[in-house]
């Protein structure tokens, strides 16, 4: 067999069944061999190597299987480090194929030569070359199991085209496969019985106990495992960002957000009033902590952290006690060894409900509110509203984050909502809405983005047309990078003398009609929601352009901007707060 079918052949056999990339000079070879495979498998052209990475990132999050992509040599293994970098930090298995200059070339001024060995290291958990093509099975397994053992992440395989036009005899290599490194986690840690015991002592000597639900819990699909486990002992949970959709927002126990960016003020007073906090799958980074000022000093609470990675156990917290492993496999048997009375957690239970309620009874009219230009709050209403069967919402981390995570309530336990937070990058909603929808095509993808975000990637328009993905794609049309625009007016700068943040307003519904879109501009509420109604009922791709008020008009949902403008953040109220003049 020539080794890009030895590489296709083994691709197919950890049951890849989709390849995202681009073509260059130098994959020919192994398009040749995709195409020509008997195998289920399919390559998806993107339109930019970086968008390519977003598929695969989105990808392996919706399906718990590793996300492939590939890219040509020289400037497309340049594209492709945004993605790459975002996926190895997220946890998220990616490998990465780049195929290259011809081994033989190196060191004599070959077109794109490039060292991607060394420019991928730091971003990965393995970054290698193939040198000879009776290696191409062995690296691919190699590949396969750093992806998907210990903390997932991605993975970088430089091969030389050379290497794929060689031939390999059958008779000097093995192709078997580890099916188990197909998926992730593969070979989850499991906590000792010791462990799991001193978390119920833990839990039955405390009042007020709460689960954390960081990234770890979706990232090892422990979504059902959670909510069993704390509907069985009564706990509440509050989750991180990207730890939201752990237990379903209309359940009781699902007390909300907390941190800096689009925090719930009851979930965070949660935290502050909790004497046992269970971290699960959660590093307790800068926005969970609110830049490691929260939950305060308290000497009298107890901190628990459970996570597949020991080196970030305690790194950041002083820990009772740290345990080293697998969420799911924690919770299963924190689950099948529990001896505690859930009664006894009924009025921590019932306190924290009542913040809840009075948050959201106080949010009411927010909702209500048809002021122009729109804003968030009844955008997200609208389109909350509208939600009747499960989907997979991809958002950007930039202007829909904070009042999406605020307002936003998923009570279906089978729709994920999905913001990459490792780097906050912009560009990943539209290429990633056909990565999820390729990974669960049974699902209808939503993209949520600012105009920032849809000029970096407004080419996979053409994607998403070309390939029929029904995704509706949410764009917030306010003329500006808004998140940077509000930390301007934040320090103080009048809204018309911000430096270097403003452009254009353009009608970007015309730019999606033009890519053969069924496109609209909507101005108010009213409009809004004709547009979602129609884009619900239709099955082919949907953009509407939402012209709506900035992030810098008003202060949003992030603490450290709201205790900057000397305000509570803990108030249960929504009382509206200015920049500073």
């Amino acid at each position: 067999m020539l080794g890009s079918e030895v590489l296709v052949k083994m691709l197919a056999d950890y049951g890849v069944e989709k390849i995202f990339g681009v073509p260059g000079d130098t994959n020919v070879p192994f398009y040749t061999a995709l195409s020509r495979t008997e195998d289920n498998i399919r390559h998806i052209m993107a339109r930019d190597e970086r968008s390519a990475g977003f598929m695969a990132d989105a990808y392996a999050r919706v399906s718990n299987k590793v996300g492939v992509f590939e890219a040509p040599s020289g400037a497309g293994a340049m594209y492709s480090l945004p993605p790459v970098a975002e996926a190895n930090d997220s946890s998220v298995p990616v490998i990465l194929f780049t195929i290259d200059i011809p081994l033989s070339t190196e060191g004599r001024g070959c077109l794109t030569e490039l060292d991607g060995v060394n420019l991928f290291a730091p971003i990965t958990k393995a970054s290698m070359q193939i040198k000879s093509p009776d290696k191409i099975p062995e690296i691919v397994r190699r590949a396969f199991r750093i992806a998907t053992t210990g903390k997932p992440g991605a993975v970088h395989v430089v091969v030389p085209e050379d290497m794929l036009t060689a031939e390999v005899n059958l008779n000097d290599v093995s192709l078997h496969v580890e099916k188990e490194c197909g998926y992730f986690p593969a070979h989850p840690t499991n906590p000792s019985y010791f462990a799991v015991n001193q978390v119920l002592d833990l839990i039955s000597a405390a009042e007020r106990p709460l689960f954390v639900a960081g990234g770890g819990v979706n990232r090892a699909a422990a979504r059902k495992e959670l909510t069993e486990v704390a509907t069985k002992m009564n706990i509440p949970v509050v989750n991180s960002i990207t730890g939201q959709g752990a237990v379903p927002d209309n359940h009781e126990l699902a007390i909300g957000v907390i941190g800096d960016n689009g925090y719930h003020p009851h979930a965070n007073k949660a935290m502050e009033e909790a004497d046992l906090l269970i971290y699960l799958g959660s590093r307790i980074g800068s926005v969970v902590s609110i830049g490691w000022s929260f939950p305060s000093d308290n000497s009298d609470r107890k901190v628990v952290q459970v996570d597949l990675d020991p080196e970030i156990l305690a790194n950041t917290t002083q820990n009772s006690l740290s345990i080293a492993s697998d969420v799911k496999s924690f919770l299963l048997e924190l689950g099948e060894q529990d001896n505690t009375d859930p009664a006894t957690n009924e009025p921590w239970v019932t306190q924290v409900n009542d913040w809840r309620a009075e948050f959201w009874q106080n949010a009411e009219p927010l909702f209500e509110d048809r002021s122009l230009p729109m804003r968030p709050e009844p955008i997200v209403k609208a389109f909350n509203d509208r939600i009747t069967k499960p989907v997979n919402i991809l958002s950007d981390a930039g202007t829909p984050t904070p009042y999406m995570t605020r307002f936003l309530r998923l009570g279906d336990e089978n729709s994920t909502f999905i913001i990459p937070r490792a780097f906050g990058g912009l560009g990943y909603a539209i290429p990633a809405v056909v990565g999820a929808w390729e990974a669960e095509p049974d699902k209808r993808p939503i993209g949520l983005f600012g105009d920032g975000s849809f000029g970096m990637t407004v080419g996979e328009l053409e994607t998403l047309v070309r390939l029929n993905c029904p995704a509706i794609l949410l764009h917030f049309n306010n003329a500006c990078f808004g998140w940077i625009k509000g930390l301007h007016r934040l320090q103080g700068v009048g809204n018309n003398d911000c430096y270097s943040v403003d452009f254009s307003q353009t009608n970007a519904y015309k730019v999606a009609e033009a890519y053969g879109m069924r496109a609209f501009q909507v101005h108010s509420l009213d409009k809004f929601e004709q547009a979602l109604d129609i884009a619900f009922d239709y099955d082919g791709p949907c953009f509407i352009d939402i012209v709506v008020e900035s992030l810098a008009d008003r202060v949003p949902p992030v603490v450290s901007w709201i205790r900057k403008r000397g305000e509570d953040p803990l108030a249960l109220d929504s009382k509206e707060i200015k920049y500073a003049n």
